[in-house]
Protein backbone atom coordinates (compact mmCIF):
# COMPACT_ATOMS: atom_id res chain seq x y z
CA UNK A 1 0.00 0.00 0.00
CA UNK A 2 1.11 3.75 -0.60
CA UNK A 3 1.54 5.81 2.24
CA UNK A 4 -0.58 8.81 1.48
CA UNK A 5 -1.51 12.00 3.01
CA UNK A 6 -2.81 15.67 2.84
CA UNK A 7 -1.59 18.83 4.56
CA UNK A 8 -3.43 19.43 7.73
CA UNK A 9 -4.13 23.06 9.58
CA UNK A 10 -2.29 23.56 13.15
CA UNK A 11 -5.06 25.86 14.10
CA UNK A 12 -5.83 25.92 17.71
CA UNK A 13 -2.58 24.15 18.56
CA UNK A 14 0.53 22.38 16.66
CA UNK A 15 -0.41 18.59 18.43
CA UNK A 16 -3.92 18.92 16.43
CA UNK A 17 -2.43 18.26 13.35
CA UNK A 18 -2.36 14.93 14.44
CA UNK A 19 -5.72 14.44 15.46
CA UNK A 20 -6.97 16.49 12.23
CA UNK A 21 -4.58 13.70 10.20
CA UNK A 22 -5.79 10.78 12.09
CA UNK A 23 -9.44 11.97 11.38
CA UNK A 24 -9.25 11.89 7.60
CA UNK A 25 -6.96 8.57 7.18
CA UNK A 26 -3.61 10.04 6.40
CA UNK A 27 -0.99 7.62 6.77
CA UNK A 28 1.38 10.88 6.75
CA UNK A 29 1.04 14.81 6.41
CA UNK A 30 2.01 17.66 5.82
CA UNK A 31 1.56 21.41 7.73
CA UNK A 32 3.00 24.24 8.27
CA UNK A 33 4.68 25.46 11.54
CA UNK A 34 2.77 29.08 12.02
CA UNK A 35 0.97 31.33 9.47
CA UNK A 36 2.31 30.86 5.86
CA UNK A 37 1.53 34.26 4.83
CA UNK A 38 3.03 36.56 7.65
CA UNK A 39 6.77 37.04 8.68
CA UNK A 40 5.89 37.52 12.26
CA UNK A 41 5.90 33.79 14.41
CA UNK A 42 5.82 33.06 18.09
CA UNK A 43 8.05 29.96 19.39
CA UNK A 44 6.48 26.93 20.25
CA UNK A 45 6.15 26.50 23.46
CA UNK A 46 7.69 23.01 24.68
CA UNK A 47 4.17 21.88 25.87
CA UNK A 48 2.84 21.92 22.65
CA UNK A 49 5.85 20.67 21.05
CA UNK A 50 5.61 17.62 23.30
CA UNK A 51 2.16 16.95 22.85
CA UNK A 52 2.97 16.87 19.17
CA UNK A 53 5.99 14.50 19.65
CA UNK A 54 4.00 12.43 21.47
CA UNK A 55 0.79 11.96 18.98
CA UNK A 56 3.26 10.88 16.42
CA UNK A 57 4.35 8.17 18.07
CA UNK A 58 0.74 7.11 19.26
CA UNK A 59 -0.59 7.56 16.03
CA UNK A 60 1.57 5.19 13.76
CA UNK A 61 1.62 8.52 11.55
CA UNK A 62 5.27 8.79 9.86
CA UNK A 63 6.39 10.69 8.38
CA UNK A 64 5.10 14.24 9.49
CA UNK A 65 6.36 17.21 7.06
CA UNK A 66 6.66 20.79 7.27
CA UNK A 67 6.37 22.90 4.27
CA UNK A 68 7.97 26.52 4.54
CA UNK A 69 6.02 29.72 4.64
CA UNK A 70 5.07 31.09 1.27
CA UNK A 71 6.53 34.90 1.73
CA UNK A 72 10.84 34.15 1.97
CA UNK A 73 12.02 34.00 -1.66
CA UNK A 74 15.74 32.05 -1.10
CA UNK A 75 17.03 34.02 -4.58
CA UNK A 76 15.07 37.31 -4.19
CA UNK A 77 17.72 40.28 -5.26
CA UNK A 78 16.04 42.62 -2.34
CA UNK A 79 18.48 42.72 0.91
CA UNK A 80 15.85 43.06 3.13
CA UNK A 81 13.47 40.46 1.30
CA UNK A 82 15.94 38.07 1.26
CA UNK A 83 17.65 38.32 5.05
CA UNK A 84 14.29 37.77 6.17
CA UNK A 85 13.94 34.98 3.98
CA UNK A 86 17.16 33.37 5.55
CA UNK A 87 16.29 33.92 8.73
CA UNK A 88 12.58 32.01 8.22
CA UNK A 89 14.04 29.21 6.49
CA UNK A 90 16.75 28.81 9.81
CA UNK A 91 14.12 29.49 12.41
CA UNK A 92 11.99 26.65 10.32
CA UNK A 93 14.58 24.13 10.64
CA UNK A 94 14.81 24.72 14.26
CA UNK A 95 10.86 23.95 14.95
CA UNK A 96 11.51 21.01 12.56
CA UNK A 97 14.63 20.42 14.88
CA UNK A 98 12.07 20.55 18.16
CA UNK A 99 9.58 18.49 16.88
CA UNK A 100 11.19 16.22 15.57
CA UNK A 101 9.86 16.63 11.90
CA UNK A 102 12.25 14.82 9.59
CA UNK A 103 11.22 16.98 6.17
CA UNK A 104 11.13 20.36 5.71
CA UNK A 105 10.20 21.19 2.16
CA UNK A 106 10.96 24.42 1.22
CA UNK A 107 10.56 26.09 -2.89
CA UNK A 108 13.28 27.65 -4.24
CA UNK A 109 11.88 31.03 -4.91
CA UNK A 110 12.33 33.88 -8.09
CA UNK A 111 15.87 35.52 -9.49
CA UNK A 112 12.98 38.47 -9.98
CA UNK A 113 14.74 39.34 -13.51
CA UNK A 114 18.23 38.97 -12.17
CA UNK A 115 18.85 36.29 -14.03
CA UNK A 116 19.86 32.24 -13.02
CA UNK A 117 22.98 32.71 -12.12
CA UNK A 118 22.18 35.36 -9.13
CA UNK A 119 19.65 32.89 -8.74
CA UNK A 120 21.90 30.14 -7.29
CA UNK A 121 24.39 32.58 -6.25
CA UNK A 122 21.55 33.34 -3.29
CA UNK A 123 19.67 30.15 -2.84
CA UNK A 124 23.04 28.09 -2.32
CA UNK A 125 24.21 30.37 0.05
CA UNK A 126 20.79 31.08 2.10
CA UNK A 127 21.00 27.13 2.66
CA UNK A 128 24.28 27.34 3.65
CA UNK A 129 23.60 30.02 5.75
CA UNK A 130 20.29 27.96 7.32
CA UNK A 131 21.78 24.74 7.53
CA UNK A 132 24.44 26.02 9.44
CA UNK A 133 22.25 25.49 12.62
CA UNK A 134 22.36 22.20 12.43
CA UNK A 135 25.59 21.24 14.28
CA UNK A 136 28.18 18.71 13.02
CA UNK A 137 27.79 16.74 16.50
CA UNK A 138 24.24 17.37 17.14
CA UNK A 139 22.42 14.71 18.27
CA UNK A 140 18.92 15.95 16.50
CA UNK A 141 20.34 15.64 12.83
CA UNK A 142 18.08 12.57 12.33
CA UNK A 143 15.10 14.48 13.18
CA UNK A 144 15.69 16.82 9.39
CA UNK A 145 16.67 16.85 6.03
CA UNK A 146 15.65 19.96 4.08
CA UNK A 147 13.97 19.41 1.15
CA UNK A 148 14.24 21.27 -2.40
CA UNK A 149 10.86 21.45 -3.86
CA UNK A 150 10.94 21.55 -8.18
CA UNK A 151 9.16 23.91 -9.60
CA UNK A 152 6.77 24.22 -12.62
CA UNK A 153 9.12 26.58 -14.40
CA UNK A 154 7.24 29.88 -14.37
CA UNK A 155 8.98 32.96 -15.24
CA UNK A 156 12.10 33.88 -13.02
CA UNK A 157 11.29 30.61 -10.80
CA UNK A 158 14.01 28.95 -9.80
CA UNK A 159 14.20 24.76 -9.91
CA UNK A 160 12.37 23.98 -12.83
CA UNK A 161 14.44 21.11 -14.24
CA UNK A 162 16.39 18.71 -12.62
CA UNK A 163 19.79 20.26 -13.42
CA UNK A 164 18.92 23.51 -11.57
CA UNK A 165 18.26 21.48 -8.52
CA UNK A 166 21.48 19.31 -9.03
CA UNK A 167 23.60 22.15 -8.94
CA UNK A 168 22.29 24.00 -5.66
CA UNK A 169 22.84 20.51 -4.21
CA UNK A 170 26.12 20.95 -5.68
CA UNK A 171 26.83 24.13 -3.82
CA UNK A 172 25.78 22.58 -0.51
CA UNK A 173 28.45 22.09 2.20
CA UNK A 174 25.85 20.23 4.48
CA UNK A 175 24.89 17.95 1.47
CA UNK A 176 24.09 15.24 3.63
CA UNK A 177 20.81 17.48 4.63
CA UNK A 178 19.69 17.76 1.39
CA UNK A 179 16.84 15.94 -0.08
CA UNK A 180 14.36 16.64 -3.02
CA UNK A 181 10.73 17.12 -3.10
CA UNK A 182 9.04 15.93 -6.34
CA UNK A 183 5.78 17.60 -6.92
CA UNK A 184 4.00 15.69 -10.18
CA UNK A 185 1.89 18.97 -11.10
CA UNK A 186 5.57 20.79 -11.03
CA UNK A 187 7.49 18.40 -13.11
CA UNK A 188 4.25 18.09 -15.67
CA UNK A 189 4.31 21.52 -16.31
CA UNK A 190 8.01 22.17 -16.60
CA UNK A 191 8.03 19.31 -19.25
CA UNK A 192 8.85 16.11 -17.48
CA UNK A 193 6.13 13.80 -19.62
CA UNK A 194 5.01 11.09 -16.50
CA UNK A 195 1.81 9.03 -18.06
CA UNK A 196 3.25 6.10 -19.68
CA UNK A 197 5.30 3.68 -18.16
CA UNK A 198 7.94 4.17 -20.82
CA UNK A 199 8.51 8.45 -20.34
CA UNK A 200 8.19 8.12 -16.12
CA UNK A 201 11.02 5.81 -16.17
CA UNK A 202 13.15 7.94 -18.27
CA UNK A 203 12.19 11.03 -16.49
CA UNK A 204 13.46 9.07 -13.62
CA UNK A 205 16.88 7.98 -14.65
CA UNK A 206 17.12 11.94 -15.71
CA UNK A 207 16.67 12.60 -12.57
CA UNK A 208 18.84 9.98 -11.06
CA UNK A 209 21.40 11.24 -13.35
CA UNK A 210 21.71 15.24 -12.39
CA UNK A 211 20.39 14.59 -8.58
CA UNK A 212 20.39 11.30 -7.61
CA UNK A 213 17.42 8.81 -6.73
CA UNK A 214 18.82 8.67 -3.32
CA UNK A 215 17.79 12.31 -2.62
CA UNK A 216 14.30 11.88 -3.34
CA UNK A 217 12.48 11.46 -0.17
CA UNK A 218 8.58 12.89 -0.84
CA UNK A 219 6.29 13.54 -3.39
CA UNK A 220 4.04 15.66 -3.74
CA UNK A 221 0.75 14.39 -5.85
CA UNK A 222 -0.95 16.58 -7.59
CA UNK A 223 -2.91 16.43 -11.01
CA UNK A 224 -2.26 19.31 -13.30
CA UNK A 225 -4.34 21.98 -14.73
CA UNK A 226 -2.11 23.12 -17.47
CA UNK A 227 -1.01 20.66 -20.08
CA UNK A 228 2.71 19.10 -20.46
CA UNK A 229 5.33 21.59 -20.51
CA UNK A 230 2.47 24.51 -20.24
CA UNK A 231 4.46 26.19 -17.24
CA UNK A 232 1.32 26.27 -15.72
CA UNK A 233 1.35 26.39 -11.62
CA UNK A 234 -2.03 25.44 -10.63
CA UNK A 235 -3.15 21.87 -8.45
CA UNK A 236 -5.99 19.47 -9.71
CA UNK A 237 -7.94 16.51 -8.31
CA UNK A 238 -6.43 13.54 -8.83
CA UNK A 239 -6.83 12.13 -11.86
CA UNK A 240 -9.22 15.70 -12.95
CA UNK A 241 -5.93 17.06 -14.75
CA UNK A 242 -4.07 16.84 -17.88
CA UNK A 243 -1.53 13.92 -15.94
CA UNK A 244 -5.49 11.80 -15.61
CA UNK A 245 -6.09 8.78 -13.91
CA UNK A 246 -4.32 6.33 -16.27
CA UNK A 247 -1.42 8.90 -15.62
CA UNK A 248 -1.25 8.50 -11.93
CA UNK A 249 -1.68 4.91 -12.10
CA UNK A 250 1.76 4.69 -13.66
CA UNK A 251 2.93 6.87 -10.78
CA UNK A 252 1.39 4.97 -8.47
CA UNK A 253 3.15 1.68 -9.60
CA UNK A 254 6.77 3.01 -10.31
CA UNK A 255 9.71 1.07 -8.35
CA UNK A 256 10.53 3.64 -6.68
CA UNK A 257 8.03 6.83 -6.47
CA UNK A 258 5.65 4.17 -4.52
CA UNK A 259 7.56 3.93 -1.78
CA UNK A 260 7.68 7.04 -1.06
CA UNK A 261 5.51 9.41 1.38
CA UNK A 262 3.35 11.04 -0.79
CA UNK A 263 1.24 14.42 0.22
CA UNK A 264 -1.55 15.92 -1.62
CA UNK A 265 -1.94 19.17 -2.41
CA UNK A 266 -5.38 18.90 -3.78
CA UNK A 267 -8.36 21.42 -3.80
CA UNK A 268 -11.35 20.87 -1.39
CA UNK A 269 -14.32 21.71 -3.34
CA UNK A 270 -17.79 20.53 -4.45
CA UNK A 271 -16.01 18.15 -6.86
CA UNK A 272 -13.97 16.15 -4.67
CA UNK A 273 -12.48 17.14 -1.22
CA UNK A 274 -9.37 15.58 0.71
CA UNK A 275 -10.78 12.21 1.82
CA UNK A 276 -11.74 11.66 -1.75
CA UNK A 277 -8.80 12.21 -3.42
CA UNK A 278 -6.72 9.90 -0.71
CA UNK A 279 -9.51 7.47 -1.56
CA UNK A 280 -8.67 7.94 -5.45
CA UNK A 281 -5.21 7.36 -4.64
CA UNK A 282 -5.25 4.47 -3.01
CA UNK A 283 -7.82 2.69 -5.34
CA UNK A 284 -5.30 3.86 -7.97
CA UNK A 285 -2.28 1.99 -6.35
CA UNK A 286 -4.55 -0.61 -5.97
CA UNK A 287 -5.38 -1.37 -10.04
Amino acid sequence: MVKVGVHVSIAGSIDLAVDRAQKLGCDTFQMFTRNPRGWRFKDLALEQAEKFITKIKRSGIYPPVVHAPYLPNLASPKEHVYSRSVDALANEIARCKQLHVPYLVTHLGSHLGTGMEKGFERIISAVNTALAVVGENDSTNDYMMLLLENTAGTKNSMGGRFEDIGRIIDGVVRDDLVGVCFDTCHAFAAGYELRTVDALDATMARFDEVIGLDRLKLVHLNDSKGGLNSRVDRHEHIGMGYIREDGFRVVLHHDILKKLPMILETPVDDRRDDVGNIRMVRMLAMD
